[in-house]
C-alpha cells in the first residue's frame, strides 16, 4: 500500500488534481478476482487514472483496452510498457466500444459518481434501446462508486425510498446487479469523505421484463419518477397521461390510489405500462 501511496501523492502533487486514487493491494486484487479475468479475456478498463489497477489487470488478461481522458494520466500509464495495453485518449461516453476490438470484453471502471448514470446508460443502453451495440460486446461490469450510488443500483421496491429509482430502472433492465464489497475512504488517497462499493452487472442476452412498448415504459417510469412527494397518480397525470384511465388501470391493477412510484417492482411498471397502453 505504501508504494500506492507514494505514487499517488507524487502524481497528485505534480498535477494538483481532484482525482481519488485506490492505493489499497487488497481491493486491486479483489477487484481482478472478481472480473474473474483470464488469458482470454479483453478487458476495458474505464479512468485508469495512473495505472494501478492497470498494472495488475495486463498481468492476467489477454489485452487491456484503457480509456483515460486525462493527458497526464496517459503519461503515467505509457510507462507501463506492456504488449498487451493498449491506451486510448478519449471520453468514455464518446467512445463506440464495439469498434475497440473483436469478441466479447469485459469492463472494470472506477468512476466519479456524477457521471454513473450517463456511463451505465451508455454501457447497457436505455431501457428502450433494444439493439444497444456497447452491451451486445459486454459479458459483465465490475464498477468502483459512492456506496450511496452502488445502493441505488441494486435497490428494489422494498429498499429506503430514496435508493430506488431511474439509476435501478436502467441499471436492473439489462443485468443482474450485486454489490460485491464494501470499500472504505481510506483504500483511496485522498481520502473521499464518502465509502466506496464495488458492484457487479452481470450483462443480460434479454431484457428483464419483456414488453409490447419499450418506449412508453421508459416515459410510464419517468414519470412516476419526476415528483418524489406525489403520489404515482399525480405524477403520471402531471406528466401528461390521461386522468381517467389512470384511476381506471391503478384500480384495476388493485393498487392503492394514493400509491408511490418507489413502492412498484419493475415488473409492476411493465404491468402498468401493458394497462395504460391499451387504455
Amino acid at each position: 500500500m505504501m508504494d500506492y501511496l507514494q505514487r499517488a501523492k507524487f502524481f497528485r502533487t505534480k498535477k494538483r488534481l481532484g482525482q481519488n486514487f485506490l492505493i489499497d493491494s487488497d481491493v486491486i486484487s479483489d477487484i481482478i478476482d472478481y472480473a474473474n479475468i483470464t488469458k482470454e479475456d479483453v478487458v476495458v478498463e474505464i479512468g485508469p487514472g495512473v495505472g494501478f489497477v492497470t498494472e495488475q489487470l495486463v498481468k492476467y488478461a489477454k489485452k487491456v483496452i484503457a480509456i483515460e481522458l486525462d493527458e497526464e494520466a496517459i503519461k503515467e500509464l505509457e510507462k507501463l510498457e506492456c504488449d498487451n495495453l493498449e491506451i486510448i485518449h478519449n471520453d468514455i461516453l464518446k467512445t463506440d466500444l464495439s469498434s475497440l476490438c473483436d469478441g466479447q470484453v469485459k469492463i472494470v471502471a472506477n468512476i466519479p459518481y456524477y457521471i454513473t448514470s450517463p456511463i451505465i446508460a451508455h454501457l447497457l443502453g436505455e431501457i428502450d434501446d433494444l439493439e444497444n451495440k456497447n452491451r451486445a460486446k459486454i459479458v459483465d461490469i465490475i464498477l468502483m462508486v459512492q456506496e450511496e450510488v452502488a445502493r441505488r443500483i441494486v435497490a428494489t421496491e422494498k429498499s429506503a425510498s430514496k435508493q430506488y429509482g431511474l439509476l435501478t430502472i436502467l441499471s436492473r433492465f439489462w443485468a443482474d446487479c450485486s454489490i460485491v464489497r464494501l470499500v472504505g475512504r481510506r483504500s483511496f488517497y485522498p481520502a473521499p469523505k464518502v465509502n466506496s462499493a464495488l458492484v457487479s452487472l452481470k450483462v443480460r442476452k434479454e431484457p428483464l421484463i419483456h414488453l409490447s412498448d419499450y418506449s412508453y415504459f421508459r416515459k410510464i417510469v419517468k414519470a412516476a419518477f419526476s415528483q418524489r412527494r406525489k403520489t404515482l397518480k399525480n405524477c403520471l397525470v402531471s406528466s401528461g397521461f390521461d386522468k381517467e384511465t389512470v384511476a381506471k388501470v391503478i384500480s384495476k391493477l388493485g393498487l392503492d390510489e394514493n400509491i408511490r412510484g418507489e413502492k412498484l417492482s419493475i415488473e409492476d411498471f411493465g404491468k402498468l405500462s401493458e394497462s395504460m397502453k391499451e387504455g
